[in-house]
């Protein structure tokens, strides 16, 4: 996993640092420097304006100049308001401006949370020294920037590189060591890698009991939400899947062929749909089952009384915010996968802009890990844990009817495996979420695949082929 780190946290790491900010500061030049030139394809005839402030950021952006220039490039270091200047009388075609191959952006970085002035972005490519500056590090705000094509970064990543708009005006982003012990660092980016080794691998004397899931999702009005969390689980690795739609018969429910249907009707129905519940390794409530009073009631007591890992989505969290002593009762690992507005609904308020702290302080709340989906899908832990784990593998193909569906499927599958506890729970729905965001990525090499919403069904097909890339990329990384 890639640490990530706030500001302040990154200002004790340097402090901590075993050599001097000299040492510090000539390492990361010499990375800049490396990335620029890599990014203009070398150094002959090569012109640079770099905007170096009176910080380490600048210091970083001079030593940086320095090494380009050792190379054969023309490098112009200018104050961070000369460099508005220029790029401005750039933009206007004005006779004295000049052409440059790079920008370097040394001129802030993490030190600034407001504006500087940069509304007008150089013709040419930037290339920002630890973060767009004008990006806050901590929430991703965007108080005016040079949205970068790439930003190198030292140490850690900070949560403003990873939450958006700041994510997007960073561009490509490059990790540098330069020596920084970041091990300390309580949020933390989930890798291929790290997700292959947290799903589950079939094991010798599997059966279908072995990890078998119960999905309470799907109504008359909504029938579709039962098929593709059953059909997700079914993919992403659980034997047996049985599947109830509140008000419907079992053979009126939507279900893949393989998905074994039970009735669940009259109003009264979280007692049978408890029936058997300790056959099961993991279950799924919410996706579909409506908001009406009644239906709130049965939800509450289903999650109350249900002693398996249990993944509430969707209609279920909305019952939740009703009646959220029913998590007080449960002794198994709970996973609530709010939107911003169930999110709002759950805790009184919307997140705030610092989300990682936001969803650390809902999970100690609730009692429960939540797994707040986005851009950027951040996972926590009920104390006395403190990690907050953040998934980046989504991409907007995924804003599709039922997405929501199919990723609770893929949580329940793979906690069926065994999540005894919260911190395991954490881990794995972390997992599952970077696996089924990378389904976006399929075809994305295809400009007009990248830009083709994926459906949900689709999105099911992928899994298998998805979990495959990512066992590769583990061994790859192993092997490296």
């Amino acid at each position: 996993m890639i640490p990530i780190v706030t500001p302040a946290e990154m200002a004790m790491i340097d402090a901590a640092a075993p050599e001097g900010t000299d040492v510090l500061v000539a390492r990361a030049g010499a990375a800049v420097a490396i990335s620029a030139r890599r990014m203009m394809g070398g150094t002959y005839g090569r012109r640079v304006l770099v905007a170096a402030g009176k910080g380490n950021n600048g210091a970083d952006g001079r030593v940086a100049a320095a090494a380009l220039e050792r190379w054969g490039v023309r490098c112009r270091v200018v104050t961070p308001p000369e460099a508005l200047d220029l790029v401005a009388a750039a933009n206007s075609g004005a006779p004295a401006s000049s052409a440059w191959n790079l920008v370097v952006d040394a001129a802030y970085g993490t030190g600034l949370r407001g504006s500087w002035g940069a509304d007008r972005a150089p013709a040419a490519p930037v290339l920002a020294v630890d973060i767009p500056s004008g990006i806050d590090a901590l929430t991703g705000v965007d108080h005016g920037c040079w949205p970068a094509t790439a930003t190198i970064t030292f140490g850690a990543l900070k949560p403003g590189l990873l939450l958006h708009p700041g994510a997007s005006a960073a561009g490509e982003v490059e990790l540098a060591s330069i020596g920084l012990d970041a091990s300390g660092a309580t949020s933390w980016l989930i890798t291929d890698a790290d997700a292959d080794a947290a799903l589950p691998a079939a094991e010798p004397t599997l059966h279908k009991w072995r990890r078998a899931v119960r999905v309470i999702a799907g109504s008359p009005q909504m029938r579709g939400a039962g098929h593709l969390v059953c059909a997700a689980a079914q993919q992403a690795g659980a034997g047996m899947v049985v599947v109830s739609s509140p008000g419907l018969t079992a053979a009126d429910v939507a279900r893949p062929a393989e998905a074994v249907a039970r009735d669940l009707e009259g109003a009264e129905w979280a007692g049978p749909a408890l029936e058997d519940i300790e056959r099961f390794d993991a279950a799924v409530i919410g996706p579909g089952i409506g908001t009406d009073s009644t239906a709130s009631t049965q939800i509450a007591r289903f999650i109350s009384d249900c002693p398996v890992p249990l993944v509430v989505d969707a209609d279920a969290l909305t019952a939740l915010a009703d009646h959220p002593e029913c998590l007080r009762e449960r002794a198994a690992p709970t996973i609530l996968t709010p939107h911003d507005g169930e999110f709002a609904k759950l805790t009184g308020c919307p997140p705030a802009a610092d989300r990682f702290d936001a969803v650390r302080r809902a999970a100690d709340a609730l009692g429960a890990v939540v797994l707040l989906k986005g851009p950027t899908t951040l996972v926590a832990a009920p104390a006395p844990s403190t990690a907050v784990l953040a998934v980046t593998s989504g991409t907007p193909r995924l804003a599709t009817a039922g997405s929501g569906d199919v990723l609770s499927g893929v949580i329940a599958a793979v906690l069926s495996s065994g999540a005894a506890t919260s911190d395991t729970a954490l881990t794995q729905a972390a997992a599952a979420a970077h696996w089924h965001g990378r389904t976006a990525a399929f075809g994305s090499h295809d400009p007009a695949m990248a830009l083709t919403p994926l459906t949900a069904m689709r999105q099911v097909e992928l899994l298998g082929t998805v979990r495959a890339g990512l066992a590769a990329a583990s061994a790859e990384s192993s092997s490296a």
